[in-house]
């Protein structure tokens, strides 16, 4: 009878880990899709359709759309339930999406001051400031590059802040021997977050320092910058 009840009891975990699993990857891959499709909808309506066209033009845009929701949608709701009480103790959709990924790194489930820190103004500033910078990018507006590199400076340090002082006090509330935990969870979403951000970053000051350089030409020549 104990037997029969443990196989029960073992068997329903495992199906709730499992229905996490699949609506946290589901949840994410159709917001992805969204801005993937929202990329081929308002790109050609830019004021200049032929250049932002581009593979990568719309790449970036598609990372900035993505990043907005993830932003807004998964991680406001994430700060709300911290502020309010966490996300341990918290129930519905949402809450069980952030307690998989708390199984990765359980600061996430207890309202860690550090994560929560980070996480306010990334929901709040952050999020509003993809979907500015992707205005800027359809629009072919010359301030995008700027605020392009502000906010992936602020996506970088926005990891770094999450994870150093876990890495300093030796990786305690992270869960580093499960493949998916480690490689998955961690890595590979968290490193998104370096990774692009990096790239685009490089691409906003290769575009400033060129046009600076524009700039001084124009000045040695006695010319009119507009």
């Amino acid at each position: 009878m104990d037997d029969s009840i443990s196989f029960e009891f073992q068997s329903k975990n495992d199906f709730e880990e499992l229905r996490q699993i699949i609506f946290s990857f589901l949840a994410v891959t159709l917001l992805f899709l969204f801005s993937l499709i929202s990329s081929f909808i308002f790109l050609p309506f830019s004021k200049n359709a032929k250049t932002k066209s581009t593979s990568f033009e719309r790449f970036v845009f598609i990372w900035l759309l993505w990043e907005a929701l993830i932003h807004i949608i998964i991680e406001g709701p994430f700060v709300y339930m911290s502020v309010m009480g966490s996300v341990e103790k918290s129930n519905g959709i949402m809450a069980d999406m952030w307690k998989e990924y708390g199984k990765a790194d359980s600061r996430w489930l207890t309202s860690d001051p550090t994560i929560v820190s980070v996480e306010i103004p990334t929901s709040i500033f952050l999020g509003p400031l993809s979907i500015y910078v992707l205005y800027l990018l359809v629009t072919n507006h010359p301030s995008r590059h700027y605020w392009q590199l502000v906010l992936c400076i602020c996506d970088i340090y926005g990891c770094w802040i999450t994870f150093c002082p876990e890495w300093l006090t030796g990786n305690q509330k992270l869960h580093t021997e499960s493949f998916m935990y480690f490689w998955v969870y961690l890595v590979f979403f968290n490193g998104l977050w370096v990774l692009i951000p990096s790239i685009l970053a490089y691409q906003s000051w290769t575009y400033i320092v060129q046009n600076a350089k524009l700039v001084q030409e124009f000045e040695k020549q006695n010319l009119k910058v507009d």
